[in-house]
């Protein structure tokens, strides 16, 4: 087993060279709660975003 000399320089050059951890975040301070988006703007006709999705389908399918 080492001593408790070598494991107090051990910690000593760790924290030398690595520092310490930031410090903890609480998830309430990650998370951002918004409002919903409005239905019409959810459920409305994008043709332009359906031939993004879609493109690579069509491609495959050789249409």
């Amino acid at each position: 087993m080492s001593s408790p000399r070598t494991d107090e320089n051990a910690a000593a050059v760790r924290k030398a060279r690595f520092g310490t951890l930031p410090e903890r975040v609480a998830f309430e301070d990650l998370a951002e709660e918004r409002p919903p988006l409005p239905a019409k703007a959810v459920d409305g006709y994008d043709p332009d975003g359906l031939a993004v999705r879609f493109a690579c389908l069509a491609e495959h399918l050789g249409l």
